[in-house]
């Protein structure tokens, strides 16, 4: 049998003392560094009295010296071929199946299922896992001056330092058989957990290091135990781990790590306290370096990186590429649902190709996450479509985040700043969010977000007023609003952003909303109504025309906003009065408006208008013409011809259908010399394309001459576009009355002349009217 204990010799006590001598330390230094609740063993040591062989060796590893060196008569056992348990474990192979066969059940137990949020059943891993791509290299940790982010724009921003730009990627399982210390990083949902849980059952099933025993370590159940004992003993606490599965001889575990014959899983170190993570820290340490012949894999969120495990490589959980979110749909609609296979397979089908629409753009970014792209499912299986109105879903996804994912996982975390409630922590981010998002910052340095945490905690009850201490404060605050919540994320080394723009985009339109609310003034909404032509403003009045409990004031500002966009150009007003007569008694007058406009600024791209509304004989004709004098642009005898039939024949007018015969019999015969008709093209048809656009000009009044300049196309583009907003704001499902709903559809493009003819001055009902209407406002956000 192997001996239990050992003393050193006195040579070796001369060659510890020199060693400790060079350390500098104390003996309960040296106790700490071994993990021991008191000094007694150290004095023990170095009098040369009996100590526990495996503190022995760790005192000797951690002073770098060789036990075998230091101790007295080592016994023949501890030979490099006879330490590892005796004769009945010479077949390492055996033991390792022996072993595996015994802790099976455990492992599948442990590691087989996964609990997702809001589904009443556990899931087997195998029916949703989807493998994992890394970084090997940490985006956070790049030298990046902030001037060179400011260039990213919105639709770059959640692809910027997450691999789909530059970084080369690799599978996970790959990453674990390059690296034997890998400590994996990811943001909270990122699939970390789930990972190594994978990993545990690959190996248990001899499908991933099948010469290996996997063993699953919860890091908090570890350090709860190890408060308890009052040590930090990983090799005791897998012993009795070990029990539970009917292995009681710890000689048994000894040799599997010795051998290194163990994949060893550590999850979450971020999950442990802070008053306990060095010590859990430097016990993986110290456990890794001892039987470094095994491999070790432990998972924490990004933002703990700082708490460095010595000679780990540290890699990154990639966002889910395309590829990867298909696939998890597919899993996750096939095992998360209750309908027939067929219908399983059709619904993952019509989810993938709604998620790619532009109008679920924020979906899609949520989506990169297996968090995130899970409760995306749900709500799509549920409705079979993603919500109109999104604020519900961004404040499950902030409540996940703000503590309910924790919750779930029964985490308990220090606390960020005495009595720093949920409530405030979303009211210091949306400040936050705010304040940069309109500054045009996606990006922001450490200092600029630690000053605005700064200003907030002044105003908490009991806030410190020291410089310093507010200081201290702020960066604390910082710290556990990245290591915990994981909203806020440090992109490159000092410059955060918040995690995904979205979050950034809800926060803003709930501080718009919640200061117009306890200001009790319009302010708020009009600085809002100011970025109206600007298109990363748009998700912003989406956000807060649908929070708001009356979204009436604020459409009106944005009706009264689009039209002086283009109420002191005459050319533009005369513009929209040629569309306003085209639309003239019509019963859809502003669809027909918008037709009308389109027409005029793109000329011949406008069949999709004709098709809207085919049943308006006048529109249909009208397309038909501007066909026409597309076809005749071409210098195409025949499509010319062809295009004049079509329109003869749909043209009830009697004098435009005979303005169209005469320029028809006009043309060349189509069986003429191409010498003839080449020379009646140059010759005659600059005149007769004139004579064509009169008579269009003349019976139908289509103006085939307007000439915008440059400053003046990219108004109207903004206007366009800001109406298109408006009526999107409108459809969005937000709290409007139906008179104020009614008369902004009536007047959209409308010039400025005929809106002052309407009962609603400029296009807005009077300020003090809506004001008055305000006042039964609940004046909160509508959640």
């Amino acid at each position: 049998m192997v001996k239990r204990s050992l003393e050193a010799s006195v040579t070796g006590i001369e060659q510890a003392k020199k060693a400790f001598a060079h350390k500098g330390w104390t003996q309960d230094n040296l106790a700490f560094e071994v993990s021991l609740k008191t000094r007694q063993p150290i004095w023990r040591f170095f009098t040369g009295r009996s100590i526990d062989r495996h503190i022995f060796i760790e005192i000797c590893s951690v002073l770098s010296l060789n036990w075998r060196e230091i101790a007295a008569n080592p016994p023949e056992e501890f030979s490099e071929s006879k330490e590892l348990g005796g004769a009945e474990f010479l077949d390492i192979d055996a033991l390792v199946q022996q072993v595996r066969s015994q802790r099976f059940d455990k492992i599948q137990d442990q590691c087989g299922t996964l609990q997702l949020l809001d589904v009443s059943r556990p899931v087997r891993i195998d029916d949703i896992y989807i493998d994992v791509n890394i970084l090997e290299e940490i985006a956070s940790l790049q030298w990046l001056e902030f001037a060179d982010l400011q260039k990213f724009t919105s639709q770059e921003f959640d692809r910027f330092g997450l691999g789909e730009v530059s970084q080369r990627q690799m599978a996970g399982i790959a990453a674990v058989q390059t690296y034997s210390k890998l400590r994996v990083l990811g943001k909270p949902g990122a699939g970390k957990t789930t990972f190594l849980q994978h990993l545990a059952i690959q190996c248990n099933r001899g499908r991933f290091a099948a010469n290996r025993v996997a063993i699953f370590v919860t890091l908090r159940d570890f350090a709860d135990e190890s408060k308890e004992a009052g040590e930090f003993n990983l090799l005791n606490y897998i012993c009795k781990e070990f029990i539970t599965c009917g292995i009681s001889d710890p000689s048994v575990l000894e040799t599997l790590l010795l051998e290194g014959r163990v994949l060893l899983l550590l999850d979450g170190l971020d999950e442990v306290l802070h008053q306990e993570r060095k010590g859990v820290a430097n016990e993986i340490r110290r456990f890794s370096e001892k039987y470094q012949k095994n491999i070790f894999v432990v998972t924490c969120r990004t933002a703990a990186k700082a708490f460095n495990l010595r000679r780990f490589t540290d890699v990154e959980i990639a966002p889910f590429s395309q590829d990867q979110i298909v696939a998890f749909a597919q899993k996750w609609f096939t095992a998360l649902t209750k309908t027939n296979i067929q219908n399983k397979q059709e619904q993952a089908i019509e989810f993938i190709k709604k998620l790619d629409l532009p109008e679920n753009l924020q979906f899609r970014r949520l989506a990169a996450s297996p968090l995130f792209l899970h409760l995306v499912c749900c709500v799509f299986h549920h409705q079979n479509k993603f919500p109109n109105q999104k604020i519900a879903f961004y404040k499950q996804c902030l409540d996940l985040l703000l503590g309910k994912w924790d919750e779930t996982k029964a985490i308990e975390r220090d606390e960020v700043y005495e009595g720093f409630l949920l409530s405030q922590n979303l009211k210091l981010l949306s400040q936050v969010a705010s304040a940069t998002f309109d500054q045009g910052n996606y990006f922001f340095e450490q200092r600029i977000v630690e000053q605005y945490i700064s200003d907030y905690i002044c105003d908490l009850p009991n806030a410190s007023t020291e410089p310093e201490e507010l200081q201290l404060d702020s960066e604390e605050v910082l710290q556990a609003i990245e290591l915990q919540h994981g909203l806020l994320a440090e992109r490159v080394r000092g410059i955060f952003s918040f995690s995904y723009l979205t979050f950034q985009e809800y926060l803003t339109a709930r501080k718009i909303v919640a200061s117009y609310n306890l200001q009790a003034l319009e302010r708020p909404l009009e600085r809002l109504v100011s970025h109206i032509t600007e298109p990363r403003w748009r998700e912003i009045f989406l956000l807060t025309v649908a929070m708001l409990r009356s979204a009436d004031f604020l459409v009106l500002l944005m009706k009264q906003e689009v039209d002086a966009l283009v109420a002191q150009d005459s050319y533009l007003q005369k513009f929209l009065t040629w569309a306003s007569q085209k639309s003239f008694a019509a019963p859809e007058s502003a669809a027909i408006r918008a037709f009308y406009f389109a027409l005029a600024r793109t000329p011949h791209l406008t069949p999709y208008f004709a098709l809207i509304c085919i049943f308006d004989q006048d529109i249909f004709l009208d397309a038909a013409l501007d066909n026409l004098v597309m076809e005749c642009t071409i210098a195409d005898a025949h499509a010319c011809d062809d295009a004049l039939s079509y329109t003869l024949a749909i043209a009830q007018d009697a004098g435009l259908h005979q303005a169209l015969q005469q320029l028809k019999d006009l043309l060349p015969d189509p069986e003429q010399s191409r010498e003839s008709i080449q020379t009646w093209w140059q010759t005659s048809y600059p005149a007769w394309m004139e004579q064509l656009k009169t008579a269009i000009a003349k019976h139908r009044n289509i103006e085939h001459h307007w000439h915008f300049s440059p400053q003046q196309q990219q108004v109207l583009q903004q206007y366009y576009d800001a109406n298109q907003l408006l009526l999107d704001c409108l459809n969005s499902n937000c709290e409007v009355t139906d008179v104020v709903r009614q008369e902004i559809e009536a007047s959209l493009l409308l010039p400025i002349k005929e809106l002052s003819k309407r009962e609603w001055q400029g296009g807005a009902m009077r300020k003090s009217e809506i004001v008055v209407n305000r006042a039964g406002e609940a004046g909160e956000v509508k959640q």
